[in-house]
């Protein structure tokens, strides 16, 4: 089985962090600025974070190799959770 890519585009344009989260641009900061309210192109000036869903989405059709990377933290975040509820009933 051959193995698999990651689109092109995606990487370009996407970046994935340690925890499994989307950053990405903020979209409109190209051209008739003029027409846009301050607070639309002062927001525009930060990466944000993918809603979960949209994420999934991405993580999954473009990025194959990186899907698995958000499972892992969920069971490890699971993990710690678990432990520190040990810890106060102790």
């Amino acid at each position: 089985m051959p193995k698999m890519k990651t689109h092109s585009g995606a990487k370009k344009r996407f970046s994935v962090t340690r925890t499994g989260k989307v950053k990405s641009r903020a979209a409109a900061k190209r051209h008739r600025l003029t027409s846009k309210s301050k607070r639309m192109k002062m927001e525009g000036r930060a990466t944000h974070i993918m809603k979960d869903m949209n994420a999934k989405t991405l993580l999954d059709n473009f990025f194959p190799y990186q899907s698995g990377l958000r499972r892992n933290n969920r069971k490890r975040q699971r993990k710690v959770e678990a432990t520190a509820t040990k810890k106060e009933a102790a």
